[in-house]
């Protein structure tokens, strides 16, 4: 084995998380790019939807399959397998002239990304030590929370200079560069004890999976009601949690399970989870805020971008310093300001909105939420994982990724159904008064008009009907707006206080966190393999 292989960990990590800044990259990315999509592919907004829900889907479901088979069968195998899925896919998907075609390669991409991800967290416990793992956490969440916040000023700018097809054609010179580095830097790495995968297990948790997150993901489109026949949106999120805990009971007896148990009896690796779903659900609390800048102030895609790069810089400024602090104190403390500062942000974020606005006046919230991001993102990923065994290190980190994308599909869910039900209340309240100042001949049709307002499509309630005078149809429209930009912040901020209530009982959990044991001096058959031509595996 090359001793250099073994000596640079930084620099496989850096090769890494080239990788892993693009697959969270598409998570949000392409969000920018719908209406750009709708116009050329000639689709609807349903099938649309299925190119952001689909990669999500197909992103999630296989994450602990992935981190099994790269305990089985090697990581750097499984990881470099995962880079060429998705650099094709990304060029399909850049390729595609339908719908149907784009829908399918962005399911692709999400398969290649949930390969790669689990096997990146797994090296950092494989090729350091754990009281030097907290940097090397924080480097990979500072890729992480930079990636997922600076989609959307990457996807706007892309798109207004460029065109849609090239956020998916600039992933394909990065894949190549990455694949590169990879199969230059990076050590091979498999736990040599796992012999057989189990097949009923693989069968149950990802049915299960599917199940619950189809539902949460689809929940709103059937309005939580009947897919097809006797299937509704109820009955497959039941099965789905059914099928979750089949596949935990399972795990019980399983003599070598997918996911050891002994994971749950970490109360720190239990904790860190609860806190991943939770800064997954509030991740989605980024949503309202966007749609307020673009919808309510009339911001461009770029222009709304820039105002949110703040938090990208201070989170990836951030990350490291905060893992290399949870080495030394425990992260206890850290959490709970990460999380009290989220709070603070999305609070700050909704107490601030109001239609007319200077935007730079919300920036500071911005601010507050990357820092928020900076602290939580390394510091739960190394409250999680740095005690962690390397010979669990696939299972641990395909975990910990499942409970953060299990928090984003509630979230979404959620978020979305209760900014959608606040928005039709206080719109159709905020219209009632608003509609007393025009000709009583048309105030029920203007009140009636936001029975259905939609807060990605303010247009169809804002704008007059055909028909009527121009003074009055200019008099509906000013009227309209004042309606939707007022409604749209009051449903806001009752919309938030549920990841902000969230947040706090993590915040809260946080507190049960144990102090981090000193690093045992022993070294596991994994990790000695690694470091045989080196007394020091990290320097």
């Amino acid at each position: 084995m090359n001793p250099r292989r073994v000596t640079r960990p930084w620099l496989a990590i850096s090769a890494l998380c080239t990788g892993l800044f693009m697959i969270l990259l598409d998570n949000t990315i392409v969000n920018i790019a719908v209406p750009s999509m709708m116009s050329d592919l000639g689709t609807g907004l349903d099938q649309i939807l299925w190119i952001v829900n689909g990669y999500t889907l197909a992103y999630a479901v296989p994450l602990i399959l992935a981190g099994r088979l790269g305990d089985r069968f090697g990581r750097k195998r499984l990881y470099v397998v995962g880079l060429v899925v998705f650099t094709l896919a990304s060029a399909l998907c850049g390729l595609s002239d339908t719908g149907g075609e784009l829908i399918a390669a962005r399911a692709a991409q999400g398969v290649g990304g949930a390969l790669m991800t689990p096997q990146t967290l797994a090296f950092i416990t494989v090729l350091f030590p754990p009281e030097k793992r907290g940097a090397a956490f924080g480097a990979w969440s500072g890729v992480a929370g930079v990636s997922t916040i600076a989609g959307p000023l990457l996807g706007g700018l892309i798109v207004e200079k460029l065109s849609w097809e090239w956020i998916f054609f600039v992933n394909v010179p990065v894949g190549v560069i990455g694949l590169v580095l990879a199969l230059l830097v990076v050590p091979e790495s498999r736990n040599a004890s796992t012999q057989r995968l189990d097949p009923l297990g693989i069968v149950l948790v990802s049915t299960g999976l599917f199940a619950v997150i189809y539902a949460l993901q689809e929940g709103s489109h059937y309005d939580w009601g009947v897919i097809a026949g006797p299937l509704s949106v109820p009955v497959l999120l039941v099965a789905g949690v059914v099928l979750v805990a089949a596949f935990l009971l399972v795990q019980q007896r399983s003599p070598e399970p997918m996911v050891p148990l002994t994971l749950s009896a970490d109360r720190n690796f239990s904790i860190a989870n609860v806190v991943a779903t939770a800064v997954g659900f509030g991740m989605v609390a980024l949503l309202p805020v966007t749609l307020f800048l673009q919808d309510v102030l009339g911001l461009s895609a770029l222009e709304c971008g820039l105002v949110t790069a703040p938090a990208s810089v201070c989170a990836a400024m951030i990350a490291p310093f905060a893992g290399f602090r949870a080495d030394r104190t425990g992260g206890k403390y850290l959490l709970v300001t990460g999380l009290l500062a989220f709070c603070a942000g999305i609070g700050g974020s909704a107490l601030l909105a109001a239609p007319n606005m200077r935007v730079w006046l919300i920036v500071p919230a911005v601010i507050v939420l990357g820092v928020a991001m900076g602290l939580l993102f390394s510091t739960m990923t190394t409250v999680a994982l740095r005690d962690v065994r390397p010979e669990l290190s696939g299972a641990a980190s395909a975990v910990f990724n499942t409970t953060r994308q299990l928090g984003q599909a509630l979230g979404t869910a959620a978020v979305g159904a209760l900014l959608q039900a606040a928005l039709r209340t206080s719109t159709h309240r905020e219209a009632a008064t608003a509609a007393e100042s025009l000709p009583v001949s048309v105030r029920e049709q203007f009140v009636d008009s936001f029975t259905a307002v939609s807060a990605d499509s303010p247009a169809r309630t804002v704008d007059a009907p055909a028909g009527l005078p121009t003074s009055l149809s200019a008099q509906w429209h000013q009227l309209g707006v004042g309606v939707f930009g007022h409604g749209f912040v009051t449903a806001m901020r009752w919309t938030l206080l549920l990841p902000i209530a969230l947040l706090l009982i993590a915040a809260a959990c946080s507190f049960g966190l144990r102090r981090t044991r000193k690093a045992s001096r022993t070294v596991s058959p994994d990790t000695a393999r690694l470091t045989e031509t080196s007394h020091r595996p990290a320097e």
